[in-house]
């Protein structure tokens, strides 16, 4: 989750109040089917720093219209007022600086010196003065349509609406006589700093400007363009400037500060039409023209007939009606993103600032990969392999214009958020998914660059900042000065940069095999068992013996100046601890086996972690209670922490130690974390990070050895799934009986297999898996033999 730990510290735990036992009572179970539009949910998440935005987007879509609140993320469910509805949000992200640009918001009153919004007053723009408090009351979130009724100026119900490069509003007024449209372009999202501004009045029906804000984690400056159109011709108009409102003016530009314009209508109903484009003003005329002109109604049909396209790719049946809530906006939100980065002409601004066209394919941007590796990556490729592809491409496009891979691409800048080296596993699974066709010794030669070298001190890429002492002695030194070019560097943590370093070199290495390059997949797959340098046998903690420990400079192990080191610290590991990031080590099973004294403790010290002892008696009690930790920051607590990545495939680690059944009760326990509220997401959800991981932890597979293509099994939520891919093939999952309200293991497959994973080609095919379940975990023998778990591919 990609921020500064001071963003996240939210009363997590206060406001996840859930009753003992599995889950909050709910309605009556409903069956199988019926319109996935219908059942998104899109406030899930915008309470409790899930970050999520409840407003409409087409699937990948350039353009997001939603309304701004108080919060960083646009809009918190309990705020009061609303500020505008903006163009640009990102869904689920942790930083503070996450768009909200172009605001806009209807107003009635009169415009001018004395008047109800005065002029000759500056701060009358402002919109945190001027916003609207709102109801919830009749308020609407679903897939490509919003709706509130804003309760100020006389009453006004506003809806919104988008297409993939164009955000549609309807604003339609109770008050009669004049009205207005603020076009607000010198505030954004709070905490979204904006640093030069301009809008100019054209005609009577358009507006049209630039943006320059800052991006994402502390990044640097950049512009957006944008055409908003009007169904109707204004009467009058002004802007105004820092210095106050000036009738009749037709631009502002300048810095940052206060800078918009207002449009007075004749009352009634308006339809605004907006278009953004990254490359140039030339660049938002031509997506709003290429749009064409269209009804509010016609665009927001359109927009939910795709996303019914989009979430149709799955069909459940079983589980209450709030179950099924959250499994599709859980989807919905997984294919939000990336974002479509090129215009309708495929004009597209690259990382070296120069314009260059995708033709006959999507360039993608917004690259939160640290999170996305994880999870999202996995299952857009699953469902949606052209758009992977295109993904693919699109960061191959970001190594031939910048120089180096990414590791967090926002916009067309590389903003060195987080740390190891995500970018890695994100392309090698993109390959095993067959989404690197054509490209595959290109892509390797650029991961290979990034694996063993360093960019230059000239380069905005920092990579592998660690790599000197990581390829000279197996870890990366912990230095918590160590220079950096963005908001993280790797040495800042680098016993967990470690760790991810050889996940990485070890996925690398299965596709280097694959290539042909048997040298390099032998060195590589050394490379991925470097974990081992970090392993200190001396130290002790909750009785076990043995974890990872920072190494500084030179070698020797890292030790607090004024205490004994504890795994427990923070020392060392980007968001998180030894604890959590002792899991981060699933390419080679059996080493770790061998260091925490055999499978038996391992299985002592899984159950601890998870507390499992306390788990099987009151699942959602020990979740919210042992689990998820007071005023919550990654680092106050030695558990799984569910709402971060690190360890997000730490509950499988128990099907690939033999005990597959503590995996399925484990993933069970953590569902109860995803409910159909605003807080029923676990976490900032990280660009669809959480929501992926829901969405394959509840079908019952989950990728949780990068580079394999292997899906470790789980005991699935649902009677039956469907998964229809893009080949016209399918995958059923079914499990009779399966009941979401308690705790099930796996007692056997239909196939009578005795493994705990199946592999991608197998999938791809199209296969049924037929999962017999039982509330009786003594029963649950299935898998636990030597064949059950998949071979780690770096062990050795």
């Amino acid at each position: 989750m990609p921020a500064s730990t001071s963003t996240r510290v939210a009363g997590l735990l206060t406001a996840l109040v859930v009753p003992a036992g599995l889950f909050t009572p709910v309605a009556a179970a409903a069956p199988g089917g019926g319109d996935p539009v219908d059942a998104v949910n899109t406030f899930i998440g915008t309470k409790d720093d899930g970050n999520t935005f409840p407003g409409a987007s087409a699937p990948f879509g350039m353009t997001q219209v939603s309304p701004i609140s108080s919060h960083y993320a646009g809009y918190r469910y309990d705020d009061t007022a609303i500020r505008g509805f903006g163009h640009f949000f990102l869904s689920g992200a942790g930083c503070w600086e996450q768009g909200g640009l172009v605001s806009s918001l209807p107003t009635t009153g009169a415009v001018g010196p004395g008047a109800a919004f005065d002029t000759t007053k500056p701060e009358t723009f402002d919109h945190k003065k001027y916003a609207s408090p709102y109801t919830h009351e009749g308020e609407v979130g679903k897939p490509g349509y919003y709706k509130v009724r804003l309760t100020g100026y006389g009453g006004v119900d506003a809806e919104t609406t988008a297409t993939t490069r164009t955000g549609v509003e309807r604003y339609t007024f109770a008050k009669s006589g004049d009205a207005n449209v603020f076009v607000n372009v010198g505030q954004a999202n709070d905490k979204e700093p904006v640093t030069a501004s301009q809008i100019r009045v054209i005609g009577d029906r358009t507006v049209e400007g630039m943006v320059e804000s800052q991006a994402f984690c502390g990044g640097k400056p950049y512009k957006t363009w944008f055409t908003t159109t009007f169904d109707k011709p204004f009467k009058s108009s002004g802007t105004w400037s820092p210095t106050g409102g000036a009738p009749g003016s037709k631009e502002s530009a300048g810095g940052e500060g206060l800078r918009g314009a207002w449009l007075t209508f004749g009352g009634g109903q308006v339809t605004a039409t907006t278009a953004i484009s990254h490359v140039d003003a030339f660049g938002a005329k031509l997506n709003l023209a290429s749009e064409k002109s269209r009804s509010f109604d016609a665009v927001r049909d359109g927009a939910q007939r795709a996303w019914r396209k989009e979430l149709s790719s799955v069909d459940i049946k079983g589980g209450a009606k709030d179950d099924r809530t959250v499994f599709y906006t859980s989807l919905y939100h997984a294919l939000l993103q990336p974002l479509t980065g090129n215009d309708s002409d495929g004009r597209y601004r690259g990382f070296d600032d120069k314009i260059h066209r995708a033709l006959g394919w999507t360039y993608y941007e917004f690259f939160s990969l640290w999170d996305t590796y994880r999870t999202q990556n996995q299952l857009l490729a699953l469902l949606r392999p052209a758009r992977a592809k295109d993904v693919a491409k699109s960061v191959l496009a970001i190594h031939d214009q910048g120089g180096w891979l990414p590791r967090w691409a926002y916009a067309n800048q590389e903003t060195n958020t987080m740390t190891g080296d995500p970018v890695t596993p994100f392309l090698v699974d993109l390959w095993r998914f067959g989404a690197l066709s054509g490209q595959e010794f290109k892509a390797y030669q650029a991961l290979l660059q990034n694996s063993r070298e360093i960019p230059p001190a000239s380069s905005p890429f920092q990579g592998r900042s660690g790599n000197v002492t990581y390829q000279k002695d197996g870890f990366v030194q912990y230095d918590k000065d160590f220079p950096k070019k963005g908001q993280d560097t790797d040495p800042n943590h680098g016993a967990s940069a470690t760790l991810e370093y050889a996940l990485a070199d070890c996925s690398l290495s299965i596709m280097a095999a694959g290539l042909g390059k048997k040298d390099d997949a032998k060195a590589l797959a050394d490379k991925g068992r470097s974990y081992r340098t970090l392993w200190d046998s001396s130290v002790s903690d909750r009785g076990f013996t043995g974890f990872y420990r920072p190494k500084v400079t030179g070698g020797d192990w890292f030790s607090p100046a004024d205490k004994p080191y504890t795994p427990q610290s923070p020392d060392g590991f980007h968001e998180g601890t030894s604890w959590q990031y002792q899991w981060l080590t699933q390419q080679d099973v059996p080493g770790l086996v061998d260091r925490m004294g055999g499978k038996e403790n391992v299985g002592k010290r899984l159950d601890d972690f998870f507390a499992y002892g306390d788990l099987v008696k009151d699942p959602a009690k020990t979740v919210r209670e042992e689990w998820v930790v007071g005023p919550y920051n990654y680092y106050n607590q030695f558990r799984y922490n569910p709402n971060n990545e690190p360890d997000l495939h730490s509950p499988w680690m128990y099907t690939l130690t033999g005990q597959p059944w503590k995996t399925s009760a484990v993933v069970r326990a953590a569902h109860t974390l995803f409910t159909n509220a605003p807080n029923g997401v676990t976490g900032n959800d990280d660009l669809g990070t959480m929501s992926a991981w829901y969405v394959f932890s509840a079908l019952g597979l989950y990728p949780a050895v990068p580079g394999t293509g292997q899906f470790v099994l789980n005991a699935p939520r649902f009677e039956k799934s469907v998964l229809h891919l893009e080949n016209g093939r399918d995958i059923t999952i079914k499990a009779d009986g399966a009941d979401p309200s308690k705790l099930q293991y796996v007692q056997g497959l239909g196939s009578g297999s005795q493994r705990a994973y199946v592999g991608l080609e197998q999938l791809t095919r199209g296969t049924t898996l037929d999962f017999k379940l039982t509330d009786d975990a003594a029963k649950a023998t299935w898998a636990t033999g030597l064949e059950g778990a998949p071979k780690s591919p770096c062990a050795g």
